[in-house]
């Protein structure tokens, strides 16, 4: 009995020994490095138990492994015992353990840790923080996009935990949060001790498209491009470059922001405080084209000194064209000063002006009378435009065109490019506008036709055709049509078969139209003025002679 119970209890103490004694697997503990070979450490952790760990467990990124033997280091069970009989542990999972552990002590208080970038991967880096591996994400390096991290590579300085999740093992850290931080301190206080209006020295530190940013010791102020010079400046690289030392004006300050726009132009006399004196309204100067759009084209006068040509300025013929088709970047031109608003800062220049109106010149050059010679520009339905000199048109109305034919008629004669002759008969200078005849290079037939010719006229013309509705008669050439109702004042004389081709018949003119061009005349219109005339002359009806005796008297007198 006694022997039984001692057995137990010796059974029990071996039990309550080996558990106090043997560590417990996934746990840290302590152990000393015993010796070094093939590149392992052999670290004897106690408990009889030895184990294994590559020397660069004992390295950090990009170091060489510090360790001895006789050096008591902390490292990870695995395993107590595996194949060889040999524990299996980590100096890695150590490190890690402890690091996250006082990671997330750090993350909770929101303290900065201690890191260095070892590596790049996809969009971003990874961290060391003393045995645990962060992501530090590109966005995250640095305020501004970083080209080159490889200063940065190895190098210990601080960071702040964004993210952690132990169960995954992410933590996402960020070193712009900390420069940020810093920056903010720093910018505080270069700030509070500038003022606006005040000239200070910086260093230009980044160009962009917009302008350039300037360190003024700590702080960065934006120097636009627009407050670079007082002339146009198409990029900022043409007046700076990345490391000068500039001297600025500060412009504004934004105690909230604290954003800071500087100048450099304000350094300088502003040109445009002598604008009207130099250049005076009417005057003229040479400029050079600096920029070109739809509306028209800008000139600089002087170094910050612009002027538009608006595009109804350019040219006294081109009405309708791109400004960038009459003048181009970089040109030299003269233009004249036609309105300056300072206010404004505006100077509305004009370009034809230099050069003298091409209607003024055509009507010194061409009075009206003179002939001109063209090529046909164009044929519209209301006549034809002749090209003339200096890039101007003149016009031939309808009108214009024949003496015999109508002008829609006369018009398909014509094909543009075809080279004509023409009369001038006006010039609107004032309009831009020249009006031509062709017709009145021939004489007028029709006005030496009815020369001395009225109304009331009684004039010998020849039959030349007879037609159901009248008879065609002819006078110097000009061709009338008297109608039925006109052959004669009695009913039964009207008909037109009663004459012939060839005889002559006295007419009436009862209507001179030149611009129609017709000659009206009539037989009854006449034999009524005749009867008219032999009863004022001869008696009246009234009287008791007959309409036979006073015509018979009237033509005794004739006799």
């Amino acid at each position: 009995m006694t022997d039984k119970t001692s057995m137990d209890e010796f059974e029990a103490l071996l039990n309550e020994s080996l558990e106090i004694d043997t560590p417990q697997e996934g746990s840290v503990v302590k152990g000393k490095v015993i010796a070094i070979e093939a590149g392992q450490a052999i670290i004897d952790v106690g408990y009889k138990m030895e184990g294994r760990v590559d020397l660069k467990e004992f390295a950090n990124p990009g170091e060489a492994p510090t360790i001895a033997v006789g050096d008591e280091v902390e490292v990870y069970l695995d395993r107590v015992e595996n194949a060889r009989g040999e524990a299996v542990i980590s100096r890695e999972k150590a490190r890690r353990e402890e690091a996250w552990d006082r990671l997330e002590k750090a993350y909770a208080s929101e303290e900065r840790v201690e890191g260095a970038i070892f590596g790049r991967v996809k969009g971003g880096f990874t961290v060391d923080l003393g045995g645990a591996v962060a992501f530090l994400p590109g966005s995250q390096v640095d305020v501004r996009p970083v080209r080159d991290a490889g200063p940065l590579m190895g190098l210990k300085q601080p960071f702040q935990i964004l993210k952690m999740d132990r169960r995954r093992g992410n933590i996402v850290v960020s070193r712009r949060a900390i420069l940020e931080e810093s920056r903010a301190e720093q910018r505080a206080e270069v700030i509070s001790n500038l003022t606006e209006g005040q000239v200070v020295e910086g260093v230009v530190k980044n160009i962009t498209e917009y302008g350039a940013f300037v360190d003024l010791g700590g702080v960065d102020g934006l120097l636009h491009v627009t407050d670079m010079a007082w002339r146009r400046v198409n990029h900022p690289s043409e007046i700076l470059s990345i490391g000068e030392t500039v001297k600025v004006q500060v412009v504004k300050i934004n105690k909230e922001t604290h954003r800071i726009s500087l100048g450099m132009k304000q350094l300088q006399a502003d040109p445009w405080d002598s604008v009207e004196q130099k250049f005076p309204i009417g005057s003229v100067h040479k400029g050079r084209v600096t920029n070109i759009t739809d509306y028209g084209a800008f000139v600089e006068l002087e170094a910050g000194v612009e002027g538009l040509v608006h595009v109804s300025e350019m040219s006294w013929t081109k009405k309708n064209v791109h400004p960038g088709k009459i003048v181009s970047t970089s040109q030299e031109v003269d233009v004249m000063v036609l309105e300056i608003d300072t206010a404004k800062r505006r100077v509305s220049l004009g370009l034809k002006q230099t050069m003298r109106n091409p209607w003024e010149v055509f009507a010194e050059t061409h009075p009206v009378g003179s002939v001109i010679e063209g090529e046909v520009k164009n044929i519209t339905e209301f006549g034809l435009f002749v090209g003339l000199d200096n890039d101007i048109d003149g016009m031939v109305h309808l009108s214009d065109l024949s003496w015999d034919k109508r002008g829609e008629e006369a018009i398909q004669e014509y094909r543009k490019g075809d080279v004509v002759k023409a009369a001038v008969t006006e010039v609107d200078i004032e309009k831009e506008r020249i009006s031509l005849s062709i017709k009145a290079l021939d004489a007028d037939t029709f006005s030496d036709a009815v020369d001395g010719v009225k109304r009331g006229s009684v004039i010998t013309v020849a039959v030349t055709a007879i037609e159901d509705g009248g008879i065609e008669v002819e006078y110097n050439g000009m061709k009338s049509f008297i109608r039925r109702s006109d052959l004669a004042r009695d009913r039964a004389d009207q008909r037109p078969e009663r004459f012939q081709v060839g005889d002559k018949v006295d007419v009436r003119v009862v209507n001179v139209d030149s611009k129609t061009r017709k000659l009206g005349v009539s037989i009854k219109a006449r034999e009524i003025a005749e009867e008219k005339e032999a009863v004022e002359q001869y008696g009246s009806s009234d009287s008791g002679a007959s309409l036979g005796d006073i015509l018979g008297a009237a033509l005794k007198g004739r006799e």
